[in-house]
């Protein structure tokens, strides 16, 4: 692949995280897009669709998974790293969840910035922006 296309091919993918993050009111239920936008630390926690939210939280996850995945390999063109990675997204997600369907049935305000971060971890690729230069590191080590 030469550079110009493997530019291109990124450029593309993170246009992709960046649309789902630009259209998330649209495309996901997440009543708790707005309530963490607020001053949620002495609100009440927002009513919810257990099942639904839990649905679409984890098609934002799955989404945001394959499109880092994609990143992962033109960047590095290694399917091992993609295969490492996708273990990593995996026992990621079954933690994440766990701890999420916690606070979601648990809500208590003063774990709200808790449960904030672990959503955050659930509904933004920040595994790539931890992966990214720890497999960009090893690569440069490994020369």
């Amino acid at each position: 692949m030469s550079k110009s296309v493997k530019y291109i091919a990124l450029i593309l993918l993170v246009g992709l995280l960046i649309l789902i993050r630009f259209f998330e009111d649209d495309l996901f239920y997440d009543p708790y897009l707005s309530f963490f936008q607020n001053d949620y630390l002495y609100l009440d926690s927002p009513r919810r669709e257990v099942l639904k939210l839990i649905g679409f939280t984890t098609l934002r996850y799955v989404l945001n998974t394959v499109i880092s995945l994609g990143i992962l390999y033109v960047a590095f063109k290694d399917v091992s790293i993609v295969k490492f990675s996708g273990i990593i997204y995996a026992i990621a997600f079954v933690i994440l969840m766990l701890l999420f369907l916690y606070f979601v049935s648990n809500p208590k305000q003063e774990e709200y910035y808790l449960f904030f971060n672990i959503r955050r971890f659930l509904i933004q690729p920040l595994l790539l922006i931890l992966l990214l230069p720890a497999f960009y590191y090893q690569k440069i080590k490994d020369n």
